[in-house]
């Protein structure tokens, strides 16, 4: 079944350029989402901690992402977003297009570098970031792995846990990291835009509900190594 998805959507893994991505639209087509239904905190950030800071990842799509997220110790929250393209305010059958440029992604806002450690670690783990522009059978551009920093002080920290990583992945045969390692500001529009209301904590509201994430085989702790 594999290779016939792949050939059907192998258009899907070509990213789109700035000159052909849709336009979308100046504003968000629907109503922003604000408390975490698991965490109660707010989504868009308002009342976090002092210090706290905030980094966007993607990694297949992400339901299952944003639920490995708010589970660990020292994140304050999290939220569905779409980065890392060219669309404005796009929607969610925009996205599944290939024509917007941007990943299905999470943002996460973690409290300390303890935090940040803990969330490369998992999120290393919990899928397959040697695949490019895909995750299992879900194909296209918008499930790349990335990371994309929104503080410059998290750039050392973010490469150092991938060059760390990929000692474990050579030394288990499993080939190279193709993660996308890049400053917001310099990916695609420099923008993230928040998912729509239903895909927020998507997998909380529908506990059976479809995610290919989980533990890839190889293990590598960052905690005390970043």
């Amino acid at each position: 079944m594999l290779p016939f998805l792949e050939f059907m959507n192998a258009h899907k893994k070509i990213m789109v350029t700035p000159e052909d991505a849709l336009a979308g639209r100046d504003d968000y087509p629907f109503p922003l989402s604000h408390e975490h239904l698991v965490l109660g905190t707010d989504m868009l950030g308002e009342g976090a901690p002092e210090g706290a800071r905030e980094l966007i990842l993607a990694g297949g799509c992400f339901w299952g992402i944003e639920r490995i997220m708010w589970q660990i110790p020292g994140v304050w929250t999290t939220a569905a977003v779409y980065a890392g393209g060219y669309t404005p305010h796009p929607t969610y059958e925009e996205v599944c297009s290939a024509k917007t440029g941007h990943a299905e992604a999470v943002k996460v806002i973690y409290e300390d570098e303890a935090s940040l450690a803990r969330v490369l670690t998992e999120f290393w783990q919990q899928h397959d970031p040697t695949t490019e522009n895909q995750q299992g059978n879900d194909i296209g551009t918008q499930y790349r792995s990335a990371i994309f920093w929104t503080d410059p002080a998290q750039e050392r920290i973010v490469r150092t846990s991938l060059e760390t990583y990929q000692e474990a992945l050579t030394a288990a045969g499993r080939g190279s990291i193709a993660t996308v390692v890049a400053p917001l500001s310099e990916a695609g529009a420099g923008k993230y835009y928040y998912a729509e209301p239903e895909h927020q904590q998507y997998l909380a509201k529908n506990p059976g509900g479809y995610c290919n994430h989980g533990f890839n085989g190889v293990a590598c702790s960052l905690e005390g190594a970043l």
